[in-house]
């Protein structure tokens, strides 16, 4: 009823009763019925407004009132409302500010310099956070662990055996291809170069070398980085989304211990085994290709494998196994651990995961093969 907030005579219109929020729909469709306020939003109502009536007033039922007597007049309200409040005064001056600024700010323009600058800033600060939750996760992980090693009753033998299937088991035969394929592509290659030398005996020490130190390690860790990592983040970041690691903190189970520990384990584990299978992969595959295109024979090659290649090789390249499990397999906790609770989120941190953890394989392998290189193992 128009009659409660609003009462026109001729040219004079006096706004009456509570004009708030809970009031705000009745009085909008009054000033639509009475045609005081115009399509035009810039075009106030030509009538007298009196505003002497108004009992009450709130932010909603003063842009009403600023719609309907215009930007400028509620600016100027002590000049000719001086009876209103002073609260209500400086809360239409306010609003009517508020409405005469305009909503579409151009946005500052920058160089391409400042930009690129600006863009490598956030990135180092987004990689610098990045690394220092990886460390704190990796050092709530290591204090978890402790504390379990003396506390057998806490230990989830039967997750981790199953993670040990999954994670390993399942990964031999693309390992043991994978390995395979790039042996031989390793033997073909250093066949090819050293034949103009009349050193193609020395093909069998390449292979040898490279599968025993790097390969072997390094090929697995990285199918174990876009395999088992993604998996890991998939699989808590549906938990986080459907709030069941909430659930196990409130039942008092700790999501550490009870989802991180036994992929941890499992990673542990498995990497090692998938790296000797890659590495006896990576040697069979060079065999072959020595056998076909160089006429050296399997008895030729394994004699040659004994006498020129120490143990050394092979201790140095399984040594790597444990400490890229351990990566791998906490950046895969952690990225699911960070899922907000959307499927977009669980696929971007699913690629992050594996990212990070392609990456971090990679620098750690070039790391070590430095150190060993100057200890001379």
């Amino acid at each position: 009823m128009p009659s409660e907030w609003i009462a026109r005579h001729d040219q004079t219109v006096a706004l009456k009763g509570e004009w708030t929020l809970a009031n705000y729909r009745h009085i909008k469709t009054a000033l639509i019925h009475t045609e005081l306020i115009n399509t035009e939003p810039d075009k106030p109502t030509d009538a007298t407004v009196s505003l002497d009536a108004i009992t009450r007033l709130d932010t909603a039922g003063a842009i009403l009132v600023v719609e309907l007597i215009g930007v400028e007049k509620a600016q100027a309200v002590a000049d000719w409302a001086a009876e209103l409040p002073r609260e209500q005064q400086a809360l239409l001056i306010r609003i009517a500010e508020a409405m005469e600024t305009p909503l579409d700010v151009d946005p500052p323009s920058y160089s391409r310099i400042s930009q690129a600058l600006a863009s490598l800033g956030q990135q180092m600060v987004g990689l610098w956070s990045q690394q220092r939750q990886l460390l704190a996760f990796i050092g709530l992980v290591m204090a978890t662990l402790f504390h379990l090693v003396l506390r057998p009753r806490h230990w989830r033998l039967t997750a981790t055996v199953a993670h040990i299937q999954q994670s390993g088991l399942n990964a031999v035969p693309i390992v043991a291809l994978l390995t395979f394929m790039v042996g031989a592509v390793v033997a073909f290659l250093g066949a090819t170069v050293l034949q103009d030398f009349g050193a193609t005996i020395y093909t069998i020490d390449l292979v040898a070398f490279s599968f025993l130190r790097e390969f072997g390690v390094l090929l697995a860790a990285i199918l174990l980085a876009g395999r088992t990592a993604s998996a890991f983040t998939a699989q808590i970041g549906a938990m986080k989304s459907n709030e069941e690691i909430d659930a196990l903190k409130v039942q008092g189970l700790d999501p550490i211990e009870l989802l991180v520990l036994p992929r941890v384990m499992a990673m542990l584990i498995s990497l090692p085994m998938l790296a000797f299978v890659g590495m006896l992969s990576g040697l069979t595959g060079g065999a072959m290709v020595t056998s076909l295109s160089l006429d050296i024979s399997l008895t030729q090659f394994m004699t040659t494998l004994q006498k020129d290649v120490s143990v050394t090789h092979f201790l140095v390249g399984l040594s790597k196994a444990p400490v890229f499990a351990f990566v791998i397999a906490v950046i895969g906790c952690l990225e699911g651990f960070k899922v907000s609770g959307s499927a977009q989120s669980v696929g971007e941190h699913t690629t992050s995961s594996v990212v990070q953890s392609i990456f971090m394989v990679i620098l750690m392998d070039a790391v070590a093969a430095l150190f060993f290189m100057e200890m001379g193992w």
